[in-house]
């Protein structure tokens, strides 16, 4: 199993950011996938979720900012970040979670939001 994210950056706050995980090597149709973050001195923490009959789960800071979606066809997942705070500075994973198989970690893309 292979998960590539791409699309962090910088941006000033109020800005937004497009995050991309291309997802192989698994059957995307069993799959939830998810997008965790992790701030300097802090734990991991779910931002949002998908399962493949796209229910949705978010973490309360970023619910009516943040949305997830995916696209069954080309085996990916984005999280589209709006009204971007610096409190959403942290390295963002992506995650795949295979049901009845196992949960898989793309590598952290950064996302920096400044004042």
């Amino acid at each position: 199993v292979q998960l590539q994210a791409s699309g962090g950056g910088s941006v000033q706050a109020g800005g937004s950011l497009r995050l991309s995980c291309a997802a192989s090597g698994l059957i995307f149709g069993r799959t939830i996938m998810g997008w965790y973050r992790q701030a300097p001195g802090k734990k991991r923490e779910l931002v949002a979720q998908i399962n493949p009959a796209e229910d949705r789960k978010y973490a309360p800071d970023v619910k009516g900012r943040f949305t997830v979606s995916r696209d069954n066809v080309n085996y990916t997942a984005v999280l589209q970040m709006n009204s971007l705070k610096p409190d959403d500075t942290a390295v963002y994973y992506c995650n795949a979670v295979v049901l009845m198989v196992g949960s898989y970690w793309g590598q952290g893309t950064l996302v920096t939001v400044s004042s």
